[in-house]
């Protein structure tokens, strides 16, 4: 049986992909100015990545936090913030987000690496060896002629992912943000523009700069299943009522302004989380709880010890 991919490199050559590619270009209005300069520097990248389905993901948080959150990466992640501590602070408050959340979510996307490979060849490339990356390549050329970059400007990772965000050309374009008043938005090295990127994308879903994610607790094993998950909302005292308790032992807050939700990652046996209302927002830019508990994990250890 033929793969998608056998099938999509069997049918056209690469070359061939590429005038329809951008044939498809003219057609959505992109000047022929932009698409002469860019197509002749295009290549085929032998590294392309095409993203594959998550499956069910790490089964034991106990050993994939540490794993997945090193102390490499936290130090990185402080020393960062310490040595950009009053930027991240002032573009934090313009835009509504912790500085510790936009740092976790950049060490946890990109480990804090911006990427460098031509953005147009891997997004190409990727989309020829069959992963829908089409409407990927097209974003990225509109983008590039709204903000007037260049083809060597625009950076990507092996999967097409771009900037200490890792974002897509459609989230860059919608999200992007001048951070430092100089006309461009740069989210490969210009930390303030990476920043306010970040967080306005965070902000624009629903980001409460005035709250946190939530905690871990206690939860009694008898807890009935379908109490368990992000469809189900109670507030504090209700949580209480069924048995639940800080990590600590002790009574959960007592506020009755917050409707929250536990969720239980590894399942029955495993960690117990009251999460709030930031947390599903990560959630929504995580495919998974483990990698949003990773982010959130991150943001604490960002937090702890104060940084000054």
């Amino acid at each position: 049986m033929t793969s998608p991919l056998q099938a999509q490199e069997s049918a056209l050559s690469y070359d061939q992909y590429l005038s329809e590619l951008k044939q498809q270009a003219v057609e959505q209005g992109i000047a022929q100015g932009t698409i002469d300069a860019v197509f002749d520097q295009i290549k085929l990248f032998k590294k392309a990545v095409v993203n594959e389905p998550v499956a069910n993901g790490p089964q034991n948080l106990d050993t994939y936090l540490p794993e997945r959150v090193s102390e490499a990466l936290v130090e990185q992640a402080r020393g960062l913030y310490r040595d950009n501590k009053a930027l991240f602070d002032r573009l934090g408050k313009e835009y509504g987000v912790q500085p510790r959340f936009v740092l976790a979510y950049w060490g946890i996307a990109s480990a804090f690496d911006a990427s460098d490979y031509p953005a147009l060849t891997v997004i190409a490339s990727n989309a020829y060896h069959g992963d829908g990356q089409d409407e990927a390549f097209l974003a990225a050329l509109k983008l590039m002629e709204r903000d007037k970059l260049s083809f060597d400007s625009l950076k990507s990772d092996a999967s097409g992912l771009m900037g200490y965000p890792h974002f897509t050309p459609k989230q860059l374009a919608k999200y992007g943000k001048d951070g430092n008043g100089d006309g461009k938005v740069d989210i490969w090295q210009n930390l303030a523009d990476a920043f306010a990127t970040t967080a306005n994308y965070l902000k624009q879903l629903g980001w409460d700069y005035d709250g946190t994610w939530g905690r871990q607790v206690k939860s009694p094993s008898e807890l009935p299943k379908d109490l368990v998950g992000l469809e189900v909302h109670k507030g504090f005292d209700q949580w209480q009522a069924l048995g639940v308790r800080r990590f600590n032992g002790s009574d959960l807050p007592s506020r009755k302004d917050m409707q929250v939700s536990l969720i239980r990652p590894d399942g029955e046996g495993g960690r117990s989380y009251l999460v709030y209302d930031n947390y599903r927002v990560l959630r929504q830019t995580q495919a998974s709880d483990h990698l949003t508990l990773a982010v959130t994990y991150l943001s604490e250890r960002i937090k702890y010890p104060e940084i000054k």
